[in-house]
C-alpha cells in the first residue's frame, strides 16, 4: 500500500485534492475546498445531485421526472420484499436499529472483529442467513438491487456518517483511496480523472459528476428504467476504461466504497433517483 501511494506521488497524481499522508477528514475537506473554489456558485448540498448540479435544464428535467418516477413499481416491489416475513416470521426490519430507518448512511463501516469493510448489502445478506434464508448475489439487480431500491429510501434525508477509527480501518480507507486515484486500464484513467479533475466538464455529450455526493443516491435508475447499484457502476466504469473489473462485493470495491462514502460525509441521502 505504501509503495502504491509513493508510486502515485512519483507519477504526479497526488496533488491539490489528495495527499498520501492526509487523514480521512483532511481528504474530505480538501475535496470540498477544491470543488467549492472551482464552482463557487454551486452550494455544497447540491452535490448530491451529481452532474445535475452544474446544469439547470437537466435539474429541471430531473425534478419533473421525480414527480412521477417511471420506476416506482420497482421500488414498490422492493418494499414488498422488505416487508415479507422470512420463514421464521421475522423481517429485515428486525435486523437493523429503528427498523432499518436512518441506518444506510452508516454504511460501509469497518468491522474490527471481522477485519474488513461491511457494506449495507452485506448486512442485508447477514440478516438473511441469520434468519435461515440464502444470501442474494450482490450484483443481482433483480434481488439485492430491487430490495435496496426500497431499503435505502428508509434513510432518505439522513446525513452520510461514515467512521474511520483505528489502524485497520485507516488501512482499508487508504486502499480505497489508492483505488480511487490510481490509473487503471488501457485508457489509463482513474476515478479521479473524471470525477475530480474533470468534474463539471463534458465527456462527449455528458457532464461528468463530482466525487463528493456521488455515494448518497444509490441505487439509481438510468434512463428512468435501468436499475444500477453503486458497485455495479464501478464495474461499468472499469469496463469503459478497458480495465478488468473486480467482482461486486470484492474487498477492492468494498474498500473503494468506504473511501468514496466517507468523502460525502455530512451530505443527505436520497436513494432510487433518476439519472441519464
Amino acid at each position: 500500500m505504501k509503495n502504491t501511494l509513493l508510486a502515485l506521488v512519483g507519477a504526479g497524481l497526488l496533488f491539490g485534492t489528495v495527499a498520501a499522508n492526509a487523514t480521512p477528514e483532511q481528504d474530505r475537506q480538501n475535496l470540498i475546498k477544491y470543488f467549492t473554489t472551482k464552482y463557487p456558485d454551486v452550494k455544497l448540498d447540491k452535490y448530491v445531485f451529481g452532474a445535475l448540479a452544474f446544469d439547470p435544464d437537466s435539474m429541471a428535467q430531473y425534478n419533473s421526472i421525480m414527480d412521477f418516477p417511471p420506476f416506482s413499481t420497482v421500488v414498490d416491489q422492493g418494499q414488498k420484499m422488505w416487508e415479507t416475513p422470512f420463514k421464521n416470521g421475522k423481517t429485515y426490519a428486525s435486523c437493523f436499529p429503528n427498523g432499518g430507518k436512518n441506518v444506510a448512511g452508516n454504511y460501509p463501516y469497518f468491522d474490527d472483529k471481522a477485519g474488513k469493510v461491511v457494506t449495507f448489502e452485506m448486512a442485508i445478506n447477514t440478516c438473511r442467513t441469520a434468519n435461515g434464508e440464502t444470501p442474494y448475489k450482490l450484483a443481482d439487480v433483480a434481488t439485492m438491487g430491487t430490495l435496496t431500491s426500497y431499503a435505502r429510501t428508509l434513510s432518505d434525508g439522513m446525513l452520510m456518517n461514515i467512521k474511520v477509527n483505528g489502524p485497520a480501518a485507516e488501512a482499508a480507507y487508504a486502499v480505497g483511496k489508492a483505488q480511487f486515484y490510481e490509473r487503471h486500464g488501457q485508457l489509463g484513467f482513474s476515478c479521479a480523472s473524471c470525477h475530480v479533475y474533470n468534474a463539471g466538464n463534458r465527456l462527449r455529450s455528458e457532464l461528468l459528476s463530482p466525487a463528493i455526493g456521488q455515494s448518497t443516491h444509490w441505487p439509481v435508475f438510468r434512463g428512468g428504467e435501468t436499475l444500477v447499484t453503486l458497485q455495479n457502476r464501478y464495474v461499468g466504469c472499469q469496463k469503459m476504461i478497458r480495465a478488468v473489473p473486480f467482482a461486486v462485493g470484492s474487498e477492492e470495491y468494498n474498500d473503494l466504497e468506504y473511501f468514496h462514502s466517507y468523502i460525502s460525509n455530512g451530505l443527505a441521502l436520497k436513494a432510487s433517483v433518476f439519472r441519464k
